[in-house]
């Protein structure tokens, strides 16, 4: 890390806490209520409650520094829909499991992904979140070959060698924990999606989907030079230009990986991808292999960290499990201690807090009015943080998630890291396992600490990110710690 990063790194966490103490003391103060949207004439319909928020500025800084109390406290002023100002528009938000499965079960087929292609549709441009009904389901029945348990399973191998390599690349020393993961996860998928090797491309990729995400969430939206908006059209470019290259010897050729597999794929009446779809679907999963994954696989070592009894059991259940056996998916399933961290962790922390539809047409959720184009907000973090669903939902505490307890199945949608409905996330196993095998790596040989004192704080203008990247202390585990920790019941 250059000196240059360091302190724009420092005036981002200063920016986060000056705009949360804002935010705090916003949320303090009473706002003044209105509504948003009356009502057809002879209606039963409520119309929606709630407020403007800040001048300008709306509530974006609460949502952007305080998610969970802001979401807690929208939740006991209005009740489970209730509208925003952020983005300087307006949000109607469905909170709670009951509004939020109104909204994926889409029975009027009111509720559309162009929601999420306000933010993102310029540069994931119809990969498959961003795609409703009839083409939604086209797209993923054939997509869905990619992912079956025998092509998990060809994935694997890559995932094993490259989180390997890059944990005995280790020494004991300081960490940057992001970095390390965004880096590891890229070169999985270069692998396991597309069958080459990583190297310069890694870089480029890496770059590429950073500049892409950062720039959904710009306020200038048109090109200038030296905006994110411009860099993430450069990205967009590069990764376009990458793989339009490289599709017709996949399409022609008998490799397993994901990219060949997309070419080659057709559903049982012969149709197939064309090389724009491909294209498209290539750049969306990769991003979302390695992006989403590297926050979920951060929070779950910030746990761990914080936890470390929990790292012993974790590093004791895999040297049980694997010994000196291969990695393999039943190996994975039999990680079970491991499993509910991971499970844990995107519980406090989903790596999709909150996830946009925009309305078709007039409709209603909870019996309230959902005027035609309003943009709709459904968020799992507070799904993951209510009373009446988890016990003592603000604690660390994966044995919730045991066999005798599973409390992420005291509702449909109290669990939802991957979202639900007809958009569930095809690649929750690939997400997932990968997330174990680093994990299971990292872990292995090693022990992670944290500085006294040290608080992780998560930037979410973009996709969940560390502000610093998480620095850790990594140290070595000696044979006698690791026989100790073995031989413990």
């Amino acid at each position: 890390m250059n000196a240059g990063d360091g302190v724009r790194r420092s005036a981002k966490r200063l920016a986060l806490k000056g705009g949360a103490v804002i935010a705090r003391r916003h949320l303090n103060r009473k706002s003044v209520r209105c509504d948003f949207s009356p009502a057809p004439e002879g209606s039963a319909l409520r119309p929606i409650p709630g407020d403007n928020g800040l001048p300008i500025l709306g509530h974006a800084l609460a949502v952007a520094t305080l998610p969970i109390e802001f979401l807690e406290s929208r939740l006991e002023t209005y009740g489970a829909v209730s509208w925003m100002r952020g983005f300087a528009m307006p949000f109607v938000l469905a909170l709670g499991p009951e509004a939020s499965q109104e909204v994926f079960a889409n029975n009027d087929k009111a509720f559309s992904q162009k929601g999420q292609e306000f933010f993102s549709g310029r540069f994931f441009n119809r990969g498959l979140m961003f795609l409703d009904f009839e083409e939604h389901h086209f797209h993923r029945r054939i997509m869905q070959e990619a992912f079956t348990r025998d092509r998990l399973n060809g994935y694997l191998h890559s995932m094993d060698t490259v989180g390997g390599a890059a944990s005995a690349a280790l020494c004991d020393n300081e960490l940057l924990v992001y970095p390390y993961l965004k880096r590891t996860l890229i070169d999985v998928a270069i692998v396991a999606f597309m069958g080459d090797e990583p190297g310069p491309q890694s870089d480029l990729m890496n770059r590429a989907f950073t500049d892409c995400l950062r720039a959904a969430s710009a306020v200038v939206r048109v090109p200038v030079p030296g905006s994110r908006w411009s860099a993430g059209v450069r990205g967009r470019r590069a990764l376009e230009e990458y793989f339009h290259t490289n599709i017709v010897a996949r399409r022609t050729s008998a490799g397993e990986n994901l990219f060949a597999a997309l070419c080659r794929a057709r559903d049982e009446d012969g149709n197939q991808f064309t090389d724009e779809d491909v294209v498209n679907h290539m750049i969306f999963l990769m991003s979302a292999a390695t992006d989403t994954s590297a926050a979920a696989a951060t929070a779950a070592l910030h746990q761990l960290a914080l936890h470390p009894e929990w790292q012993d059991r974790v590093r004791a259940e895999s040297s049980t499990v694997i010994g000196d056996g291969r990695l393999d998916l039943d190996a994975l399933d039999r990680m079970q201690s491991l499993g509910m961290v991971i499970n844990e962790s995107m519980r406090l922390f989903p790596p999709v807090p909150a996830m946009f539809r925009k309305t078709l047409v007039d409709t209603a959720i909870q019996g309230y009015f959902v005027p035609k184009d309003s943009m709709v907000v459904v968020a799992p973090l507070l799904n993951h943080y209510l009373p009446g669903l988890w016990t003592d939902p603000h604690a660390f505490d994966p044995e919730r998630f045991n066999a005798a307890r599973r409390e992420d199945r005291s509702h449909r949608l109290a669990f939802m890291p991957f979202g639900a409905g007809a958009h569930k996330c095809i690649g929750m196993h690939f997400a997932t396992n990968v997330v174990k095998v680093v994990i299971h790596h990292l872990l292995r040989d090693h022990r992670i600490e944290m500085r006294p004192g040290y608080t992780l704080e998560w930037d979410l203008t973009a996709m969940p990110a560390p502000t610093d990247s998480f620095p850790v202390l990594v140290r070595r585990v000696d044979e006698s710690h690791q026989k100790n920790i073995t031989a413990a019941p």
